[in-house]
């Protein structure tokens, strides 16, 4: 499993987001540079796709309300923050 920090952790059980969530995210998201050393980890169309085909149907409906969340992962691979999106990513 992935390192996570305190502050992810608070920020984790404060909105709602749980482990498995956190993990299939890491796993099937899509990745964007944050420019500052940052990854920001998130679902786009592709990755639910993706976590649909692998997980299936059923595993899939019980993270559906949770797919709107994002990471920040350190260039040291540790998960600083996670969120909810309200809105679009900025990709070059």
């Amino acid at each position: 499993m992935v390192e996570v920090t305190h502050h992810a952790e608070a920020r984790m059980q404060q909105r709602g987001i749980t482990r498995s969530a956190l993990s299939s995210l890491l796993d099937y998201g899509a990745t964007a540079h944050d420019h500052r050393g940052s990854t920001i980890v998130y679902f786009d169309k592709k990755a639910r796709t993706r976590l649909l085909l692998a997980s299936g149907r059923a595993a899939y409906q019980r993270l559906e309300k949770q797919l709107d969340t994002y990471a920040v992962v350190a260039c040291d691979g540790a998960v600083v923050t996670v969120g909810h999106r309200n809105r679009r990513i900025p990709r070059p």
